[in-house]
């Protein structure tokens, strides 16, 4: 694989130990959104995690359908789910838990009607996004709120999927909200008129519109642009800077986007999507510098790219077709970054699913976990917490030359008073100071990680 601006790379570990250091002393705590502020799946930590002690139970919370895993900003945590009012009747709900107790501080809910093509929970698939004094949601149909984070108060809602022909796509909507400067960047991907009378499934034969992105007020929920002819995916949108310069990436379902948030404009496009009808991408993009990763897991796998405000170089790629030659096949997990090695799953469903280290600057894969299983990751200082979705939860060294496990715990089965958590367990664990929040098919449990005494 050819590999350009390897200088630039080379000094890749170095600063990474750095941020590494940075992130091991800095942050109050708070993970305020998806892939928490740094859109990197790292949390902010503030002492030693003593990782050969068993962490302490707190508290469990029952929570209703949805895969999202919450926000979590000072002592409040920020659950999102759906659950049932009435025979047939169903409402989508966001709460403010107390951090401590597992009180519910306030509870508010709005009407859903979604069913799922494929038999999936008919509940949100984001997390809740906060900044200051609001807390913005888009449910699995497309209801995007703005509200009040002390009382829960709706502020503005639009529901993006009937206000833009967004045809059902096969999970419903899955991308969470960006809060950029004074607007709501979300993923919508709508369609024209004539396409709302497709038939279930047919997303295949739905025609992008331009509404890929569409950003909106911040105060007032009106549409400031809208961008990008695509259809949705189940990415999330993040910025990058480039040349002193703030920029949107959106992975589409087609291609990957960088648009200008200031007026919409699309400065690029990338295509990157398998030739399949059920084909989907998922993952944030990771990014380093003017570096930007994406992946998918049905035939293309992995690229990497170098990128300008004006365009792109490919760095490398995987070869289309031919999976056992691919470096990254990511589903729905996005890697984490450190010291210039990716580590993450790889692979659709189990038994084709692996946990791995591949090399972020020339795509070589280093290692393969042998076990065939899927799983999300978060970092925590220069530690990772790798948890499968049957429920054990791992911490491992980043090491590029073996897979190191530090420590495990089997949530998947009760111990003492902290009760199992049941399958799937998809979303990647929420760590804010030494608490670790972590969610299975009907609860979140709270953890406490020992420190080091000084």
């Amino acid at each position: 694989m050819a590999f350009r601006g390897s200088a630039a790379i080379r000094r890749f570990a170095a600063v990474g130990v750095m941020i590494g250091s940075m992130l091991a002393s800095v942050g109050h705590g708070d993970w305020p959104r998806f892939l928490n502020r740094g859109f990197d799946g790292a949390a902010e930590v503030t002492s030693e995690i003593d990782w050969e002690a068993s962490p302490r139970f707190r508290w469990s919370l029952d929570v209703g359908e949805g895969y999202g895993m919450g926000s979590v900003v000072g002592d409040r945590y920020y659950a999102f789910d759906s659950r049932e009012v009435s025979p047939g009747s169903r409402a989508e709900r966001l709460r403010a838990i107390d951090l401590d107790s597992a009180r519910t501080v306030w509870s508010v809910e709005r009407p859903l009607l979604y069913r799922d093509l494929y038999g999936y929970e008919p509940g949100p698939r984001t997390t809740p996004t906060v900044r200051d004094d609001v807390i913005v949601t888009i449910g699995v149909a497309g209801d995007l709120c703005c509200r009040d984070r002390e009382d829960g108060a709706l502020r503005w809602g639009i529901n993006t999927n009937e206000e833009y022909g967004v045809v059902q796509n096969f999970f419903g909507v899955g991308g969470s909200p960006l809060i950029l400067d004074d607007v709501v960047i979300v993923m919508v991907g709508g369609s024209p008129e004539e396409d709302q009378r497709l038939p279930p499934g047919r997303i295949d034969r739905a025609v992008p519109d331009g509404s890929l992105l569409v950003a909106f007020d911040l105060d007032s929920g009106a549409e400031r642009w809208r961008a990008g002819d695509d259809l949705a995916s189940y990415s999330s949108p993040r910025p990058i800077e480039l040349d002193g310069k703030t920029f949107v990436l959106m992975f589409g379902r087609d291609a990957l986007f960088l648009v200008d948030p200031e007026d919409g404009t699309v400065r690029w496009s990338f295509p990157h999507r398998a030739d399949l009808v059920e084909s989907v991408n998922a993952i944030t993009p990771v990014v380093w510098r003017d570096h930007v990763f994406i992946s998918e897991c049905y035939q293309v796998g992995a690229a990497m790219l170098r990128v300008t405000p004006d365009d792109y170089d490919v760095v490398w790629q995987d070869p289309a077709g031919n999976r056992r030659a691919q470096s990254m096949r990511s589903h729905w997990a996005t890697p984490n970054l450190i010291n210039g090695f990716l580590y993450g799953c790889s692979g659709r469903n189990a038994p084709d699913s692996d946990f791995r280290c591949v090399d972020f600057r020339t795509g070589a894969v280093k290692w393969v976990d042998a076990r065939r299983i899927r799983s999300s990751a978060t970092r925590v200082g220069e530690v990772l917490l790798v948890l499968e979705e049957r429920g054990l939860l791992q911490v491992v060294r980043p090491d590029p030359v073996k897979l190191e496990v530090i420590a495990e715990w089997d949530l998947g089965e009760a111990d003492g008073e902290r009760p199992a958590l049941g399958s799937p367990c998809w979303a990647a664990p929420v760590v804010v100071g030494n608490r670790v929040l972590v969610r299975g098919d009907e609860r979140v449990i709270c953890l406490e990680l020992p420190t080091r005494q000084p």
